[in-house]
């Protein structure tokens, strides 16, 4: 009889300590993909703001026509920034992808903040129905990819806390659950928004 009270024992302990390492690994699971549906919010802002970018390089091309190289590195600093935010949603999370997008981002934020620059040069441009409409969605998008950013980086971090603490770290190491890292510039210039004024 003692024998089997003794399996008994040992039975339960181990049922409830397979059910705490489920509780936990389904918490991770959770965290993860809370992270990974806030960097979605992220890609779909980044990719309206990119497909407004060709816009607003042909509507200012009448106007421009001796600032074909600003156009072109705008254009550029798109690409490159569709690019890397392809490679970041396939992997969210990950160093280099998130690296690789926040240096696309500084890039791009760069060739737009050039590019409004030189807008003050030509007032009929300032005044185009057109840009004037193009500068309200790409001013509300921007606030939206900061919103969204916020969002993305919070739900790492809350992530990244669930999984280094203790006995959530074994749990973690266990299953292979990886560091996640945050969307950052690390340029502190370009960690403004270009500014969108005519």
């Amino acid at each position: 009889m003692e024998i089997a009270i003794g399996i008994a024992v040992i039975v339960v302990v181990l049922l409830v300590l397979v059910l705490f390492i489920v509780g936990i690994y389904n918490t991770l699971i959770t965290s993860r993909n809370r992270y990974k549906n806030a960097f979605s919010q992220i890609d779909v802002q980044l990719k309206r703001r990119n497909d407004l970018i060709p816009n607003l390089v042909e509507t200012a091309k009448g106007y421009m026509k001796h600032e074909r190289q600003t156009l072109e590195a705008v254009v550029q600093a798109r690409n490159v920034n569709a690019a890397a935010l392809q490679q970041a949603a396939q992997a969210p999370g990950e160093r280099q992808a998130m690296a690789a997008l926040g240096s696309a981002e500084a890039q791009l934020a760069g060739a737009l903040g050039r590019l409004f620059a030189v807008f003050e040069a030509y007032p009929d441009l300032k005044a185009n129905q057109n840009m004037l409409a193009l500068q309200e969605e790409l001013t509300s998008t921007e606030n939206k990819i900061a919103f969204a950013r916020q969002a993305y980086n919070d739900a790492v971090m809350q992530y990244n806390n669930q999984r280094e603490t203790f006995p959530n770290v074994v749990v973690a190491s266990m299953f292979g659950f990886q560091e996640a890292n945050l969307f950052e510039i690390e340029e502190p210039k370009e960690r403004e928004a270009p500014q969108v004024k005519f």
